[in-house]
């Protein structure tokens, strides 16, 4: 167990909250002018809302600047929210979306120090040193999580272990062989892990493994305690989302296990109400919302996560805020095994596909410590029985390529879903 006070390495710990505020402002006025001259989008919102850049005198006025939605950025697919021009892009990563339509981010050389910088000062505060060995199991790709996580772990002078996801039987083995000191990937994903530890012949709690980095998708407090008992480590959680900039935004401390705190010298936090937009008092449940203060190819304006959250003083590292551990979103969106998928994909996916109808619904379950996800769904009447496992298979596989997850598919008789009384309900939380 890390019993040392971690020491991020930058000067915010000897800022006061005073000092961090007039830091913020600089950025914040520097990024909303960048983001109104550089983004069209922002410009015309900026405008319908009679708002200018020059009206932000103080931190509060970011309140008077319209909202950033996922709609947004699919509306200006796929370069339309970058502030650079091409040439200065020298990344881009994209989250699951729609087919054809996912949420696409770029990123400078400047942006990518900076989060190679913040995933470092986050590895640091769950307690990761200089010369360890870290097994990156975030999947690599456009997904944000694993390059994002590899970088941190070299710019903190740690070793990393770039095993991506998946072949679960192989990071059993590479942990056992590699002695690694840390651990970076999903929570439930580490518990399938410990079972193929497990299966191999090998106890889970007596690897060399302190420390696990976990993230992509939300989890309990219940969840640490059963990772921590089986295995034998500490549990930390890590936040960050794509469209802010991936892993990295906000990090918990080893010492306190309380909620990630928020690197605000490059994020400024709020909590809205998620029905009428207005704000929240920090302490109060509300939804997060995001304006990036240094992001130079993709900022970020009051960007609408969806997260549900409280804002709360910050205790490792006083200057900045904490967030209160995100377990539910005020959105219809499923995290499974850290993809993000929405049903309205599903539809999109269905109806390309003749033999089946739009009569379907999603059941979410926990089964052997893993979310699981099933699409029961009804056949056309002309379609007979026999057919029935090659229309599924289909699904199945349109979803594995479009959305990047794997679910199960269970073809149904005509008439026996319920129907729409209203609201039709899609999904059904079995867990």
């Amino acid at each position: 167990m890390i019993s040392e006070r971690p020491d991020i390495g930058t000067e915010l710990e000897l800022h006061s909250r005073e000092t961090l505020v007039e830091l913020q402002l600089q950025r914040l006025q520097w990024t909303v002018h960048h983001a109104y001259e550089n983004v069209p989008l922002y410009r015309r919102k900026f405008d319908e809302h009679g708002v200018h850049p020059d009206d932000i005198r103080t931190l509060d006025d970011v309140s008077r600047l319209p909202f950033t939605t996922k709609a947004d950025l699919r509306e200006t697919y796929p370069f339309g929210m970058f502030a650079v021009p091409m040439a200065d892009v020298r990344r881009i990563h994209a989250s699951s979306g729609t087919t054809g339509r996912p949420t696409v981010v770029g990123y400078t050389a400047g942006d990518l120090d900076h989060w190679g910088d913040l995933v470092a000062r986050s590895l640091h505060a769950a307690g990761i040193r200089a010369g360890m060995k870290v097994h990156n199991a975030y999947g690599y790709g456009l997904f944000t999580g694993g390059l994002g996580a590899h970088a941190g772990i070299e710019r903190l002078g740690a070793t990393v272990i770039p095993v991506s996801g998946g072949q679960t039987a192989r990071q059993a083995q590479l942990i056992n062989d590699f002695q690694p000191d840390a651990i970076l990937c999903t929570p439930s994903y580490l518990l399938t892990i410990a079972d193929a530890l497990e299966e191999a012949g090998l106890d889970p709690a007596a690897t060399s493994l302190k420390i696990a980095v976990l993230g992509a998708e939300p989890w309990t407090n219940e969840m640490r305690r059963e990772i921590e008992r089986r295995l034998n480590l500490d549990a930390v959680d890590i936040y960050g989302l794509s469209e802010v900039m991936g892993p990295g935004v906000a990090s918990e401390s080893v010492l306190t296990k309380d909620g990630p705190h928020i690197w605000e010298d490059h994020f400024l936090p709020e909590t809205i109400d998620g029905d009428t937009g207005e704000a929240v008092s920090d302490g109060e449940l509300g939804e997060l919302v995001f304006t990036s203060l240094t992001k130079e190819a993709f900022p970020v304006i009051r960007y609408r996560t969806r997260d549900l959250t409280r804002l709360l003083p910050g205790t490792t590292y006083p200057a900045v805020r904490r967030i209160e551990k995100i377990t539910g979103r005020n959105d219809d969106m499923i995290i499974l095994r850290g993809v993000n998928l929405f049903p309205t994909q599903i539809e999109e996916l269905v109806m390309g596909i003749e033999t089946l109808t739009p009569h379907f619904v999603l059941e979410l379950r926990h089964v052997a410590r893993l979310d699981t996800l099933t699409v029961r769904i009804e056949r056309h009447p002309q379609l007979s029985a026999g057919e029935c496992d090659a229309a599924a298979a289909v699904l199945q596989h349109r979803i594995k390529m479009h959305i990047g997850t794997s679910v199960g598919v269970q073809v149904e008789e005509p008439g026996t879903l319920p129907r729409s009384e209203g609201k039709y309900k899609r999904v059904y939380d079995l867990r």
